[in-house]
This record gives C-alpha cells, structure tokens and sequence, in this order.
C-alpha cells in the first residue's frame, strides 16, 4: 500500500522560520518537509546544556553519599539507556510524519492514549516547564542582583514562551543557534570544574544509593523520550535513519554525561549549595558571569521544547479545537500554569528536584515497555491508519502500563513521601521501579495482546516520496 501525499494548501508553512506553525499533531505534508539528521545534534544538546542537567550529578555526592566515580557510572549507565531510547524513537518521525504522543497511539488506541499524553502534558508543559524556569530565574537573578527573583522568573518565562509559541521551526533554529555558544561555555567551565574535585574524596553511600542515582540518570535522558518524534517528522521520510538515531542519541547521552559528571564534582570540590553558584563559584568572576549567561540561554532552550511538546502532548489526547493556531494557544495556556506553579517553587529550589527525576522514570519505564514491543509486533504492518482514527482503540497498552507502573512503584519506589514494600525490608535494593515497570509492562502489554488481539494495519507502506524530495 501505497501512503498519499496529504496537501494541505493552508499551511504555507515549510522551513519558515517567522511564521506560526499551523495545527499541532496533523501529518505533514512531504512537500513541507527539510531538514538533515544533524541538526539533531543540536536539538538534543542545547536543552540539556543548562543548571538542571548539573544538578542531576550534583544528586550522586550529597543527597547518596556517592564517591565521585560511583556517580560517574551511574550517569554513564542511565544516561545511555535514555539517550538509546531516544535515538529509537526519532527514527519513527520522518516515516509517519506526526508527533510522538500521537504515535503512541499504535500501542493505546485513541481513547488509552489519553494516560500517557495526558501524563506528559502536565510533566512536560508544566512540571519540567517550572524547574528550568527556575534555575533560569536564578542564574538571572544573580547575574543582575538588583532585579527580584519574581521579575527574574517573569522575563524568562516570556522568552521561553516567545521561542515555543511560534513553533517547530523557531524552536529548532533557537536550538542551532544556542549550541555553539552553550558548548564552548560550558565545556570549559566544567573543565575548570574537574580540575578543582577531589574524585577519591570520602563519601558514605546509602543503601541502594547507586541504584537511586541510575534511575535519576535515566529519568533526566528519558524525559525527551515523549518528545522524540516531534522533532524527527519534519525530516524527508527518506533520511537514513541511523543517522537520525546517532545524532539524537549522542546529542543526549554527550550532553548529559559532560555536565552531570561536572555536578558530581562540584560536590567533591566542597559546594553543597543546590544553585548555579555551586558552579560560578568554583571559577573566575568573569567565566562565572559567562556561566549565568549560559545558564539562562541554557533553560530557555529546555523550555522551548518543553512548552512546545506539552502543548502538542495535550493536543495529542483528541481535544478538538477550533483554530489553526490551537497549538500556540495551548502553549500559552500552559506556560501561564508552569508560571503559577514555579513561583513558589522558586524559594526552595533543590528540595524535590531527585523525587521529581524519579517519577519521570516511573512513568516513563512502563510505557517504553508498551511503545517499543507493540512496534516489535507489528512488524510487517503499517499503522498511520489506525492513530489517525478516532474509533482505533487498544486497552492491552493502557492496562499494561497502568499495572506494571503501579506494581513497580508499589514494590520498588524509594521517595520521601513513598517507599515501597520491598525496599522497606531490602534498602539495598534502592530504587528499581522504572526497570521492572519496563518489563512487567512489556510482558503484561505482549500476553494482552495475544489475548485481545487490537486491529492490524495494512502489509507495511511505502512512501511516495517526490522526485524533487530525493533530489534534495
């Protein structure tokens, strides 16, 4: 079967880069579509480069008592399972041409697909959406101390909101443009950094300190797992899509590894304080106000994609609105919610930043167990008619990730507010929900659906790709 070239002759949009990206979760046109793999690079790099990616390595030392090296393996270890991940997923964007959360509709149906759109939508346009803010905030705040911190917050969030309320082009444009000046920045400061730890420094680890620590790693990488696709359907179906994987994937995994490994050592060099000035304050004034630059540039860029994905996650559950521009107004709606809730957030910064990482990972386990085996079973077949069909459903995905979330967080979580029942009596066993939520998930997902057997798509599409495409 053959898939058709959709034309939409109200879109006009293309590689503009000034202009208000129509609709949310449609198919794009193959006329519409540009771009290379590499600009994935930069995509996944620039986000990452920014306050809240350290803070995760500044988690290992001071909240588990990790040595510098334990909390080097863990963000190792987490961080390339998430960026894995990710690079997996991008691949699936040029060929359907729609957004990750739609998607997700193969293994949910459309009705199911609301629990893990609806999960993102909150986790991404609102929750991460006010820890970068924040950390945002306060780089600026401390950069220009005369401005309050709610001021600080305010101007971010309008810049973030800027950026995410014009669109796809925009975002990934902002993301090209930030990423030469957020590398050089912070590769040289988190060098400085290293020269100044203490890597065989004393620690005392907490029972199943490691294990906590991985599962925070992978939750900080596997946050952008949601979003994988929405950056990846512009691209020419025809890219090759190992090249689509390794540019996603090492722009996660090397952005994450160079300033997690730089949190841990902020710890070893003596700074406890969970704030950029853990970090400015390990070198010269005059790269220490390069840093806070960076840092605000940095949180803009993870915002920017936060904002935008959430609004399309929430777009994603089957709202129907009225307007071609209903993305950018839910991207609005959304930053003004992140906004009210980072405002008290903003004196307390660090204080639920390790318990937040982890419920990431506990949602986000689970439903790359369903996602990933319900694209190993259809194998052979095609599904961009089943997610674009109001009347498709699937109830083996919601099932399979609801149980196996709430079964492994039952038994495995290691919160403040929760620990589960294993972990109680083993503390060893730190913090293994998002792996076996994975797994039972998965399992769970292929017997239901064996036994419920949800509709298959048509013997696999091609793609009519136009001649002037592949001249490209």
């Amino acid at each position: 079967m053959t898939m058709p070239v959709l034309e939409d002759p109200t879109r006009h949009y293309g590689s503009k880069v000034a202009a208000v990206e129509p609709g949310g979760t449609d198919y794009i046109p193959i006329v519409e579509r540009h771009g290379s793999p590499l600009q994935l690079l930069w995509t996944w790099t620039s986000p990452n480069m920014e306050f809240a990616t350290v803070g995760v390595g500044i988690l290992g030392p001071l909240y588990f008592g990790l040595s510098f090296w334990e909390s080097f393996l863990a963000i190792i270890l987490g961080t390339a399972v998430g960026a894995g991940a990710q690079g997996v997923l991008s691949t699936w964007g040029p060929r359907h041409g729609v957004p990750q959360m739609v998607l997700s509709r193969s293994g949910f149906g459309f009705l199911g697909n609301i629990l893990p759109a609806g999960l993102n939508t909150v986790v991404a346009g609102v929750g991460w959406f006010a820890v970068n803010s924040i950390s945002g905030a306060l780089a600026l705040h401390a950069l220009v101390s005369g401005l309050p911190k709610a001021l600080c917050l305010v101007l971010v969030v309008l810049a973030e909101l800027l950026v995410a309320f014009f669109g796809h082009n925009l975002v990934q444009a902002f993301e090209r443009y930030a990423f030469p000046v957020l590398t050089v920045i912070f590769v040289i400061v988190s060098i400085w950094v290293l020269t100044k730890a203490h890597p065989g420094g004393g620690h005392k680890t907490i029972p199943g300190g490691f294990l906590i620590m991985l599962g925070a790693t992978f939750g900080y990488a596997a946050g952008w797992n949601p979003y994988a696709a929405d950056y990846t359907r512009y691209l020419p179906p025809n890219v090759k899509p190992g090249s689509v994987a390794l540019w996603s994937g090492l722009g996660v995994f090397g952005s994450c590894v160079l300033l997690e490994t730089a949190g841990a050592a902020v710890v070893t060099a003596g700074k406890t304080a969970f704030d950029p000035s853990s970090f400015t304050d390990l070198v010269p004034t005059w790269l220490g106000k390069l840093t806070l630059v960076a840092v605000v540039l940095g949180a803009i860029s993870a915002n920017a994609l936060n904002m935008y994905s959430g609004s399309i996650s929430f777009m994603a559950i089957g709202v129907k609105l009225p307007t071609q521009g209903a993305r950018a107004a839910v991207a609005l709606v959304l930053s003004l919610i992140g906004l009210a809730v980072a405002f008290p957030g903003i004196k307390n910064a660090g204080a639920n930043y390790e318990a937040f990482l982890l419920i990431i990972s506990y949602w986000i386990g689970p439903w790359l167990g369903v996602v990933l085996l319900d694209r190993l079973l259809r194998r052979g077949t095609g599904i961009q008619a089943l997610i674009g069909d109001r009347r498709y459903q699937n109830w083996a995905g919601p099932i399979a990730m609801l149980v196996g979330g709430v079964v492994s967080i039952w038994l495995f979580s290691n919160q403040t507010k929760y620990v589960g029942v294993l972990v109680k009596h083993v503390p060893a066993l730190g913090d293994l929900t998002f792996e076996v939520g994975f797994l039972f998930a998965a399992v769970l997902y292929g017997v239901l659906f064996t036994v419920l057997r949800p509709q298959l798509g048509p013997p696999h599409e091609e793609i009519a790709v136009p001649p002037e495409l592949l001249a490209r």
